[in-house]
């Protein structure tokens, strides 16, 4: 499951959103992420506009962008507010990895990336004011598109309903659909990452 998904996803039974995300491994590499923070860090612009993940059109006297977020092209005062909400998103992330690069993206990301974009004019900005903000732009693309979560857990706060990612693919069925001994299985496995609190509550449709 890429990040990304999590920005779209409600709670199938309830609608409720945004859910939480607990993280409890990556498919991705702790050296893929050193990699691109590397790119981010050193802010390489050669080799971020070599990956060609970041699409700057100018229309008149407009910048539209296109990205794999923004998906279509829209004017960059739509694509900041856009790459601002889903940065927010990452505040429901609950990170149980305890990689130190994914510690450390998610930190950037929730500061020194937001912070950036958040002090940025939405209009009248040259080619030159954006492509200053390419390397923050570019670690969003990554960290949501690039990334894979190999296992974790989607939680909705309103049902107290959970729902587990295995092998990337986020099992959001409905309870009737649901396999309970696997299902508990999959809590037993991971009981150690959550606080005894979790357990507390009265989760749908099993518990521990």
């Amino acid at each position: 499951m890429k990040p990304w998904l999590f920005d779209i996803l409600a709670c199938p039974i309830d609608k409720h959103f945004p859910l939480k995300l607990y993280i409890f491994s990556f498919e991705t590499t702790e050296n893929e992420f050193i990699q691109f923070l590397d790119v981010y860090e050193n802010r390489n612009l050669d080799t971020i506009k070599r990956e060609e993940l970041i699409d700057i059109i100018k229309h008149e006297d407009n910048f539209f962008i296109k990205d794999g977020i923004s998906i279509k092209k829209i004017s960059f005062s739509e694509y900041l507010n856009l790459m601002k909400t889903s940065l927010m998103e990452l505040s429901n992330f609950i990170d149980k990895t305890e990689l130190t690069s994914v510690v450390k993206c998610l930190k950037i990301l929730n500061t020194q990336v937001m912070e950036k974009l958040s002090n940025l004019s939405e209009e009248h900005l040259s080619l030159a004011e954006i492509e200053e903000i390419l390397p923050e732009l570019y670690l969003i693309n990554k960290f949501k598109l690039d990334t894979e979560i190999d296992s974790g857990l989607l939680f909705c706060e309103e049902c107290l309903r959970w729902f587990p990612i295995v092998e990337s693919i986020p099992q959001m069925l409905p309870d009737e659909y649901r396999n309970e001994e696997n299902d508990l299985q999959f809590l037993k496995n991971h009981k150690n990452l959550f606080d005894p609190e979790f357990f507390k509550q009265n989760l749908q449709p099993y518990n521990l």
